[in-house]
């Protein structure tokens, strides 16, 4: 007898990690994988998307943050709109979802995740800032509720199946990669003044615009570094990154013995995504393979801390702990959407973040609400700096 569907909630449908599961579903349904009933779609404004997806899943349980733009939906399904509309979708359904798809960016992604963790619905997650902003409260919830935490992220994924070659206790330290951005061989003051067009120009991956600025700065491995921290229980000097421009390594094991256990694969976010539906198990992929005729060469450098300050800065937060990563997360989603308006050089990001992390301690993080007076803090901070106006992203 054929398992009943797993029924799935997506947050975040209409943007890059959203429209790629849909297709990973699909793929998963002609090929005979898994079964799933997705019962339910957010999203922030793109309604003509939501609505083509509703239709082609056969979803009526809807939600929209974008009020306005939820007027062009079509009537006939139930729809949630406003900031907190994501959430309510979550706890409104009378069975909860077996898996909540979390790609919902930034820190708005925060109380949808901890919603379907209270559900008892395992995370299928898509949303560093999450655990970057409330990690220790997130992964606390997640052990008590047993909800697992399965990351949709090439380089989690990839330590995710590099760590199951052995024990967590016989990891001397784990490595994440880093295609090095679009300014990898820049020089430090001709990436200062690098324009938003050449930012958004990443040489390897296709995201939406604030991850691809933080790959520019290489902020999002600083921010995958302390992800990894809270998925994997490891301190901050058992976790580092590499520049690896070819984008075919995405992760690396280190046991206590010398082996090094790696996964590749061609880079292509459809593959943990469909780890992370599947997981434990394996299904036949959708994603691309690699051509080992073609494949020459694999290089790695070391990250050079003085152009791109933000790695250093992640080890900081996990030393740190308390609110420092909702601070550092806050402050640099606020100077990506200046640097986006224009209204600062690309050098500035990772300044103002650093001189926000000096300016704004932390303090202990007792509930979430700790976390979200960092995160305002932080965001005004940067604010100040800038001049009024800076809306939040």
């Amino acid at each position: 007898m054929s398992a009943a569907p797993r029924r799935l909630i997506l947050l975040g449908s209409t943007g890059s990690i959203g429209t790629s599961t849909v297709e990973v579903l699909g793929h998963l349904r002609r090929s005979g994988g898994p079964a799933f009933e997705v019962i339910g779609l957010a999203a922030g404004s793109n309604a003509e998307l939501l609505a083509a997806q509703a239709r082609e899943l056969g979803v009526h349980e809807l939600a929209m943050a974008d009020e306005a733009a939820a007027d062009r939906l079509p009537r006939g399904g139930a729809v949630r709109t406003g900031a907190d509309a994501a959430v309510r979708l979550v706890e409104d359904l009378a069975r909860p979802g077996d898996l909540v798809v979390a790609a919902m960016v930034g820190f708005a992604g925060l109380d949808g995740v901890m919603a379907a963790i209270a559900r008892g619905c395992h995370i299928g997650l898509a949303n560093k800032e999450t655990l970057v902003a409330a990690g220790e409260w997130v992964t606390r919830a997640a052990r008590e509720r047993g909800v697992a935490l399965l990351p949709i992220d090439s380089e989690h994924s990839a330590l995710a199946q590099c760590i199951r070659s052995g024990r967590l206790e016989e990891i001397d330290r784990v490595v994440i990669t880093a295609s090095g951005g679009p300014f990898r061989t820049w020089s430090a003051e001709r990436t200062a003044q690098a324009t938003v067009a050449e930012a958004l120009n990443h040489p390897t991956w296709r995201m939406g615009r604030k991850i691809t600025i933080d790959s520019a700065t290489l902020m999002n491995k600083a921010l995958e570094i302390i992800e990894a921290h809270w998925l994997f229980g490891l301190p901050a000097e058992r976790i580092e990154a590499i520049v690896h421009p070819q984008s075919i390594v995405h992760g690396l094991a280190e046991f206590q013995d010398g082996s090094v256990m790696a996964q590749l694969s061609p880079p292509d976010m459809k593959l943990p995504i469909q780890m992370a539906l599947t997981w434990p198990d394996r299904a036949p992929g959708i994603a691309r393979r690699l051509d080992w005729a073609s494949l020459r060469s694999l290089e790695f450098h070391p990250v050079d801390h003085e152009r791109f300050p933000a790695v250093r800065l992640a080890h900081e937060v996990i030393r740190l702990g308390g609110t420092s990563g909702a601070t550092f997360n806050a402050a640099n989603e606020a100077a990506v959407h200046a640097f986006l308006q224009g209204r600062i050089a690309f050098g500035q990001i990772g300044e103002l973040v650093r001189q926000a992390m000096t300016a704004l301690p932390p303090r202990p993080l007792t509930c979430l609400r700790d976390a979200a007076a960092a995160d305002a803090d932080a965001r005004h901070f940067v604010e100040a700096r800038l001049g009024p106006s800076l809306v939040r992203s």
